[in-house]
């Protein structure tokens, strides 16, 4: 049974919390990947940068969802949530863009365990992690190359 190990793109791209989004998205681009773990100087994972959570920052603002009790106005939606969504779409560091708290594989997780998430979750980059270290990154393409 393969292994993540065994298809992950060992040398992953990584972007830095406080590169700017401009070229975080240039680099994504230039190396036609959907996303790149955000690392620091140590390697160690803080996020996920991927082309969605960029395309974010084009769409309208999210008018809050409120109804009305006793001529008080009661949001429907968290005063935090709203704050996240304005943050990524006036994002100018990867850190304000990036998704936190990614879904993460170890090496030694089965590659059906990754494509079920990647279906299921409809994530398509992957951050490989040992000890708390990206040590690769599986995307589609790469579990795609299986078939092959």
């Amino acid at each position: 049974m393969l292994k993540v190990k065994d298809i992950m793109t060992k040398e992953a791209i990584t972007v830095g919390p406080d590169d700017e989004v401009w070229k975080a998205a240039s680099l994504l681009l230039e190396n036609h990947i959907n996303g790149a773990p955000v690392v620091d100087e140590e390697g160690r994972l803080l996020g996920i940068l991927c082309q969605s959570d960029l395309v974010a920052q084009q769409r309208s603002f999210p008018l809050p969802s409120v109804f009305t009790l006793l001529d008080g106005l009661i949001p429907l939606r968290g005063y935090e949530k709203q704050q996240r969504e304005v943050e990524k779409m006036s994002a100018i560091t990867v850190a304000q863009a990036m998704t936190q708290k990614p879904v993460t594989l170890s090496p030694e997780d089965t590659v059906e365990k990754a494509a079920t998430i990647m279906v299921e979750k409809k994530l398509y980059t992957l951050p490989v992690v040992e000890e708390g270290r990206v040590v690769g990154v599986v995307g589609k393409e790469d579990v795609l190359r299986i078939m092959l």
